[in-house]
């Protein structure tokens, strides 16, 4: 019987629907950043054709969505677990600077 006072820490946690929310979560972000990145990809070869600088463009936005999409897709994993662990700062840091890269090349383009 566990207590009530919360102590009994070797006791599996009833997850509830936490775990899918989390995931529901981040993949809502992710095929948002996925939108994101589509329309600055449009836009830049919409706005600059295709040449060499618009091909980089492109190729930025594209690998920082891919990259967003690998911090994502580990979290979705992490949160499985019966004690899934904090998101470290590390991870936090990377899909924050892959969003924001993404919206600084999207408004690179509008120029």
């Amino acid at each position: 019987m566990p207590e009530g006072n919360g102590t009994n820490r070797t006791r599996t946690r009833d997850p509830g629907l936490q775990p899918e929310r989390t995931q529901l979560a981040w993949r809502r972000t992710t095929l948002a950043c996925a939108v994101a990145a589509s329309l600055a990809g449009r836009q830049t070869l919409h706005t600059a054709g295709v040449g060499p600088v618009s091909l980089l463009a492109l190729a930025l936005v594209v690998l920082a969505w891919l990259a967003f999409l690998a911090v994502a897709h580990r979290r979705i994993r992490a949160v499985d677990a019966p004690r899934p662990p904090a998101l470290s700062p590390r991870a936090a840091v990377a899909a924050v600077g892959c969003a924001a890269a993404v919206a600084l090349f999207g408004a690179l383009t509008l120029r």
